[in-house]
């Protein structure tokens, strides 16, 4: 808030905020375009841009002049559509795992072996033996647990056009055999990230599948944590998908106002007050410049900057608005899967069979 009235107060202007749900903002956006007053500018969660831009309402990021040279083209793309930019990224959180070394120290687990699968598989099982619990996760039947599903999904060399891939199939399985052999509670299938969280912070389980935003709560959880990526099916880190939000620059008929808008923009996302940003906000920054400078003041942040390199969106790959319809038959597969109502096979054909409508 102090940034946006100091920004306001370097173009000339004073700013009025507003804040809503990103559901409630989305609504409002599309709403506010039709009745022609816009806001000038608007920060949306990265997924919406896509929404917002199919339906004319953002301006183009060379429309309005802005430089997105420095932004990683993983990030950026969250905002990208049919050739063209829509804004740019405040910087992104991305999920990993944390760790509980004392849990793993008991069941002489290192960390640093796993690098695939197979090594995390193995690193539960022997957890489980030791008489710890596994994993903890959000499986919830929400966007919230696609978001948890992705980077495994991803990881396996899947793609979201088909979900019933073998690759596919390979990462619910994985997900619904460490149910079975109870690496994983069966209330991952309510957790949400926070409630995840909190069975994680009790103590008794060696990895949370969780977000850089739970950084804060880490160190208060009194034991001793670490954190690795998520890994791939056959070795190195998994795209996970890419939280955070866009600044991004409604259409307005009034195409006098843009000058400001661009400055209030410029001001927003330049390096120094993104340093600022992302720092409240437990963010990794877009731009590499800024990603060091991040590492060099808090070495905890290396992984989740490597995590982020590795990220990308979830309406990628040029999906945009698509991505929903795909997510929502996606978390209804992973529901059935784990339930244990439908095999990890049938789950994903019926899930394509409903996203390819």
């Amino acid at each position: 808030m102090k940034l946006l009235t100091k920004c306001g107060t370097d173009a000339g202007v004073t700013v009025k905020r507003t804040g809503y749900d990103t559901t409630d903002l989305t609504n409002k956006a599309l709403l506010a375009a039709q009745q022609g007053n816009s806001p000038d500018v608007l920060i949306v969660d990265n997924p919406v841009v896509s929404t917002l831009a199919e339906a004319g309402v953002l301006t183009t990021t060379e429309d309005m002049k802005i430089d997105t040279s420095a932004v990683s083209p993983n990030l950026l793309a969250a905002g990208q559509q049919g050739g063209k930019t829509y804004g740019t990224p405040i910087g992104a959180n991305t999920l990993a795992l944390y760790y509980n070394k004392k849990v793993l120290d008991a069941a002489k687990v290192d960390p640093a072996a796993i690098k695939d699968w197979a090594s995390l598989t193995s690193a539960l099982e022997k957890v489980k033996a030791a008489g710890k619990k596994g994993i903890t996760f959000s499986a919830i039947g929400t966007e919230e647990g696609s978001f948890q599903f992705l980077p495994w999904f991803w990881g396996s060399g899947a793609n979201l056009t088909q979900l019933d891939s073998p690759q596919g199939v390979a990462s619910l399985t994985l997900w619904t055999d460490w149910l079975k052999k109870g690496y994983a509670p069966n209330s991952v299938l309510n957790n949400t990230q926070t409630t995840s969280w909190q069975e994680f912070a009790a103590g008794d389980f060696a990895f949370s599948e969780n977000g850089t935003w739970q950084l804060a709560n880490a160190k208060k959880t009194g034991f001793e944590y670490g954190i690795i990526p998520i890994p791939s099916q056959a070795g190195g880190t998994a795209p996970a998908p890419t939280g955070g939000e866009f600044v991004t620059a409604p259409v307005q008929s009034d195409t006098a106002k843009y000058p400001t808008t661009q400055k209030l923009v410029a001001c927003l996302t330049s390096a120094d007050n993104a340093l600022t940003t992302d720092t409240t906000l437990s963010y990794v920054a877009a731009t590499d410049a800024v990603q060091q400078k991040q590492v060099a003041a808090n070495p905890e942040l290396t992984v989740w900057v490597e995590a982020v390199k590795a990220a990308k969106g979830r309406t990628s790959d040029d999906l945009g608005t698509k991505y929903p319809k795909i997510s929502q038959p996606m978390w209804g597969a992973f529901q059935a899967a784990l339930s244990g109502s439908k095999t990890p096979q049938q789950a994903l054909t019926d899930a394509q069979a409903a996203a390819g409508k």
